[in-house]
């Protein structure tokens, strides 16, 4: 082709095509954010504002949580929260202000007890708050997950990251049982696995109180018979859950069971947080008991699991 029908074709698009596009994507971002707003509230931009103060001039922190990509998560798992799960919240006001740990149960083979948690504390509690979740550390050998979860506030879940945290003020979300619970097979639903020790060590070491939050109803949405873990392990993941569901048409969507979060009273500790694993363990087994009683009552109570 000769240069001139090149200089033509590059003129045409800068002049014509380009601002076409470019309109069609403002327009497009436009009806998104809209929807987004219709989804989250009328006050959603308010919190928006509110949590974003602390941010800088930059509107991105240190650890890259940037709630201009936040809310697009945010307008998914408010669907979840509010219509899917229809998620009752009680307690909420138990979650203080300043640096606090959120010690929950985890289970549902997928991390959603995370996210509609993390959901509820923004838009259901008075001022927001942004919590920020110490995921596996595997997680960031996803390709794009590990951009996606920065810009969401989540963290990689080591000691150095949650202490900076706290320093800050953040409130941050822990699940001591790891992979351990949220891949527990449907035989042992609502049965806590062993805690790690690491949060209290960072509660005592960081003089932080924390919140003991009992999630009822996650255990029902992936029925997982069996936990292949020589096959999770084939595949770099540390657990492969056998979940039939997914085999079924239409049923690889989480069911639309309801969830139950209670978020109980504060909880202080103190001593030593180099102190033997006999000594931590004794603080980390109140925490444990804590949540297990809260999870038998929300059970308790419950009519049924989609109701």
């Amino acid at each position: 082709m000769a240069p001139s029908a090149l200089s033509k074709l590059s003129e045409i698009a800068a002049n014509d095509a380009l601002p076409v596009a470019l309109d069609a994507v403002h327009k497009a971002r436009a009806q998104i954010d809209s929807w987004v707003r219709t989804m989250l509230g009328r006050d959603f931009d308010e919190r928006v504002r509110y949590v974003s103060q602390s941010l800088g001039p930059s509107g991105v922190d240190p650890f890259g949580f940037d709630p201009e990509w936040a809310k697009y998560a945010l307008a998914v798992t408010a669907f979840l929260h509010r219509v899917w799960f229809r998620t009752e919240v009680h307690g909420i006001q138990n979650v203080p202000s300043g640096r606090v740990l959120i010690i929950a149960n985890h289970s549902g083979q997928v991390p959603i007890d995370g996210a509609i948690i993390g959901t509820a504390l923004f838009l259901d509690r008075d001022p927001p708050r942004i919590i920020r979740s110490m995921v596996e550390k595997w997680s960031q050998t996803l390709p794009f997950i590990s951009t996606f979860f920065g810009r969401c506030g989540q963290v990689v879940g080591v000691p150095e990251n949650a202490r900076r945290l706290l320093e800050r003020e953040e409130a941050i979300l822990v699940f001591p049982e790891g992979s351990r619970g949220i891949s527990k097979p449907f035989s042992q639903r609502y049965r806590l696995t062993d805690f790690g020790l690491g949060f209290m060590r960072l509660a005592l070491e960081t003089d932080t109180p924390i919140v003991p939050v009992a999630v009822v109803g996650a255990e029902e949405q992936y029925i997982s018979l069996a936990n292949a873990r020589s096959l999770g392990k084939l595949v770099g993941m540390p657990a492969f859950p056998v979940i039939p569901q997914l085999l079924v048409p239409g049923l690889q969507l989480p069911l639309p069971t309801k969830y139950r979060i209670y978020f109980g009273e504060p909880l202080r500790f103190s001593g030593d947080p180099d102190d033997d694993d006999a000594v931590i363990e004794e603080k980390v087994w109140v925490v444990k008991a804590t949540i297990q009683s809260m999870i038998n009552r929300g059970l308790k109570d419950r009519k049924g699991i989609f109701w």
